[in-house]
């Protein structure tokens, strides 16, 4: 069969993914939004449902003022004796931790820390040890892939942290994995920023704790020097084993507005390819050592059926798993009905690192036409198109002394700009459109039966190429305002 990639669209970067008995789970990195990392399921690796998030309660996780692309870095997911384990950096507080649970389906358990530095750990279980390990720097300051054995019940150290692999010279080793396949243990990292040089590479060993000899090919997976082509940032992956003894790298990606226009505003988003394991032991990725945008194979049934949908709307997507916030929000602004979305304004707004009254859905195309009906009392509500505090467009009503107005305004850096705006005298009631294009957002007013073209916008400037960072664009309803009541309704994204 032929199968699609990226096989989970949008801003989900940073996969795990383990298998349980004829399951499949999946956890992604969620930063500065709440609830925190998203987590998956899937029978047949290609069509992925969410079911719940791992971090949903305050305790778990500080989020108050963090910036955009803080918070929550790098999720990994394990299984052992029965119980889930996600273990994950706060990278603002700086602190590794882990959460568990016996129901994947039910609540996960207040975070237990471990005390040692980094990012992006990893849990390894063997005869009734636990392994942590992370990128960063050694309990004798040797910086690389840092490991030691932990108490499971607790998180304390019972050995020294012991830089065991420094890579193979990329900058930005991260994203360790451990494996024992084929009677040797493999560790899989990434190396060379989660940007345009991007790329998995692995080594292997005897023990553990190594040493461990890297594969003589790396990277084993880049698309670094694919010139030209929409598919880069190729990189930190997990791999799993499916029934049949295959293996497969799932891993972050992202997709360029075009073939030569080298930005990307989606987000970093979960690919899936194919792994071969040689007579010595050794594996390859992919088309020779590169991802594609498809992938022809016998390895997943003929009778599997990628699905891709096209249209959200309130009616037909969940207020608790499609659906996040900026930071903590206060639950008492807002009122989530199966068609209806009623939000009430603070004088919090989106420009700041805090919690503005907004919820938002990924943007997991680039073509879409996005459409809202917006009563307002007081304020300003809208739609935003937004990648964080500092870069993000908006099309909203908003009242002023002299009535209400429907505006276009672009936030992009320092620069903020209504640029342009129609009068709607005492009418409270608009509907918003948002029409996006692969270079373009297009800003527009219903009215009377015909639409208004307020302007438009070029995506680039919400990339991650202009803006920094590791997010991706959300479509996020929003209401600010002391005083501003805003009533959504008719809510719809339709992808072309």
């Amino acid at each position: 069969m032929k199968y699609n990639n990226p096989v989970v669209k949008g801003f989900y970067p940073d996969p795990s993914v383990i298998k349980v008995y004829d399951t499949y789970y999946m956890v992604c990195s969620s930063f500065q939004y709440f609830p925190g990392v998203p987590l998956f399921e899937s029978k047949d690796l290609l069509n992925w449902k969410q079911i719940g998030h791992c971090l949903t309660r305050k305790s778990q996780i500080q989020l108050e003022t963090v910036n955009s692309s803080g918070g929550v870095f790098a999720p990994t997911i394990r299984h052992n004796d029965g119980r889930f384990y996600m273990v994950t950096t706060n990278d603002t507080t700086h602190q590794n931790f882990y959460v568990w649970t016996d129901d994947i389906y039910g609540e996960w358990s207040e975070p237990i820390y471990v005390d040692q530095g980094g990012i992006d750990p990893d849990l390894y279980f063997e005869d009734g040890k636990t392994l942590f390990m992370s990128n960063g720097v050694d309990d004798q300051g040797v910086g690389g892939i840092v490991q030691c054995e932990i108490e499971i019940e607790t998180g304390r150290k019972l050995t020294p942290g012991r830089t065991i692999w420094n890579g193979t010279g990329g900058r930005y080793l991260e994203s360790p994995h451990l494996y024992k396949m084929n009677g040797y243990y493999y560790l899989l990292a990434a190396e060379g920023g989660t940007e345009y040089g991007h790329m998995v590479t692995y080594a292997r060993g005897t023990s553990s704790s190594g040493p461990f000899e890297a594969y003589a090919h790396n990277p084993v997976l880049t698309n670094r020097n694919l010139g030209g082509y929409e598919l880069q940032g190729v990189g930190h992956g997990d791999l799993v084993e499916d029934d049949l003894g295959n293996w497969w790298l799932f891993h972050l990606g992202f997709r360029q507005i075009g073939r030569w226009a080298t930005y990307h505003h989606l987000g970093r988003e979960v690919f899936l390819t194919p792994i071969t394991f040689d007579e010595d032991g050794w594996f390859t990725a992919g088309h020779e050592g590169t991802t594609l945008t498809s992938f022809e194979t016998d390895r997943i049934p003929d009778t599997v059926i990628q699905q891709d949908k096209k249209s959200y709307t309130f009616e037909n997507t969940d207020w608790g798993l499609d659906w996040c916030y900026l930071r903590h929000p206060n639950t008492e602004h807002y009122q989530l009905e199966s068609d209806k979305l009623t939000l009430t304004g603070t004088d919090v707004t989106l420009d700041v690192p805090a919690s503005p009254t907004f919820i938002g859905l990924r943007q997991k195309d680039f073509d879409a036409t996005i459409s809202v009906d917006v009563s307002l009392t007081n304020g300003e509500a809208g739609v935003t198109i937004y990648m964080d505090e500092n870069h993000h467009y908006e099309v909203a009503i908003r009242q002023e002394q002299d009535g209400y107005k429907v505006i276009e305004r672009l936030n992009i850096g320092d620069i903020e700009s209504i640029e342009h705006e129609v009068n709607l005298g005492n009418k409270q009631h608009a509907t918003l459109v948002i029409r996006s294009s692969h270079e373009r957002y297009s800003f527009l007013l219903q009215a009377e039966g015909e639409e208004i073209l307020l302007g438009t916008a070029q995506t680039r400037y919400l990339s991650s190429e202009v803006a920094g960072g590791f997010t991706g664009v959300l479509i996020g309803l929003y209401a600010t305002g002391e005083n501003a009541v805003a009533e959504f309704t008719n809510f719809k994204c339709d992808y072309h």
